[in-house]
């Protein structure tokens, strides 16, 4: 429910603010630009580009957690701040992370989880993080081939490696969906292998997180499993430092 408290909340959300508004951060590939506002929708690395993130990514009541869940020391797979905007964000659509981590990063196995960060209050209207728990327990292969350089596509609007919808209307059936709310502040941990995905945002209040995956050293990436090249760096690390 806190995570971090209201005052760091202040210091992250004003620093998420300045890094959409630096002209040179919205140039830099890190960038993922909203195709229809041509806003900033996120950017990507974002503990290498800022000094106050880097300080979140390394306390420990976050990467604590993480040493905890996983169950060894543990880097950071990607980090980035999410914006979503009100009036018309788009949401992002079903999916695993494992799925395109595995196909496209060459994560070996099951072992990295995710936080996010609320910035601004999470409402069950504004877009919000929607998982089915217990999905993890069962992975989700996607049809079709991983077309080259998908991530360009995919991180303003997904098509490739997404379930169909008869596996996920029985997911859904299973597991139910969970709408995760909560104040500026708090945070949702979730396994890599979790179905989850959010609607767009056509609210005037704005969705702004810190989104940081932690994966295990002892799972560190190979070249990708189906994929034809890999991801580049600031979306899927390759320094494996603790």
């Amino acid at each position: 429910d806190q995570l971090i408290t209201p005052d760091e909340v202040a210091v992250y959300r004003a620093e998420l603010d300045r890094l959409v508004a630096d002209p040179a951060v919205r140039a830099d590939e890190r960038s993922i630009i909203e195709p229809k506002s041509q806003s900033v929708r996120s950017v990507f690395e974002v503990h290498k580009l800022s000094e106050v993130f880097a300080k979140l990514v390394r306390d420990e009541r976050v990467v604590g957690r993480a040493r905890q869940i996983l169950g060894s020391d543990v880097y950071v797979h990607q980090s980035r701040i999410n914006v979503k905007p009100g009036f018309g964000a788009s949401g992002f659509y079903w999916h695993s992370d494992f799925e395109t981590w595995h196909a496209e990063d060459g994560l070996p196995n099951m072992r990295t989880v995710s936080v996010s960060i609320a910035l601004t209050e999470n409402f069950d209207t504004n877009g919000g993080l929607m998982i089915m728990p217990g999905s993890h327990k069962s992975f989700v292969g996607c049809a079709g081939e991983t077309p080259k350089d998908n991530y360009k596509k995919s991180l303003q609007m997904q098509d490739a490696g997404i379930p169909s919808d008869e596996v996920l209307t029985k997911m859904a059936d299973r597991h139910g969906i969970k709408l995760f709310t909560g104040k500026a502040g708090s945070a949702t941990w979730f396994d890599c292998n979790a179905m989850h995905g959010s609607g767009d945002n056509i609210t005037p209040y704005a969705r702004s997180n810190v989104f940081i995956v932690f994966n295990s050293v002892e799972n560190t990436a190979q070249e990708p499993f189906a994929a034809p090249i890999r991801r580049p760096e600031f979306i899927g690390a390759r320094d494996f430092t603790p």
